[in-house]
């Protein structure tokens, strides 16, 4: 299995970014597929999930600024990033609930 996160970078508070994530060596159409972020001296957060049929939950923190989506023709999962804060600096990292990429860094500046 491998996941390849890619989309980091830095970005002033209130802008957007987009994350990819790339999955291999496994069924991806038929795996949920998470986003996770994890700060410096922090502990991992769960950010959002989307299921095989579409649906999608998010953690409280992030409703409404972020939404997940996957293209299965693309192995490929989302996670567009809007109307970013200080707080959501961090390394984000996909799952297919099993493992995880190596990440990708998410600076938001003020």
């Amino acid at each position: 299995v491998q996941l390849v996160e890619s989309g980091g970078g830095l970005v002033q508070v209130g802008g957007s970014l987009r994350l990819s994530c790339v999955g291999s060596g496994f069924s991806f159409s038929t795996s949920p597929m998470s986003w996770f972020r994890q700060a410096p001296g922090e502990r991992r957060e769960w950010l959002s999930q989307i299921s095989v049929d579409g649906t999608t939950y998010y953690e409280d923190s992030v409703k409404g600024r972020f939404t997940i989506a996957r293209d299965n023709a693309r192995n490929t999962v989302y996670l567009q990033m809007n109307n970013l804060k200080p707080e959501d600096t961090a390394v984000y990292y996909c799952s297919d609930n099993t493992n995880k990429g190596h990440g990708t860094q998410v600076i938001v500046s003020s």
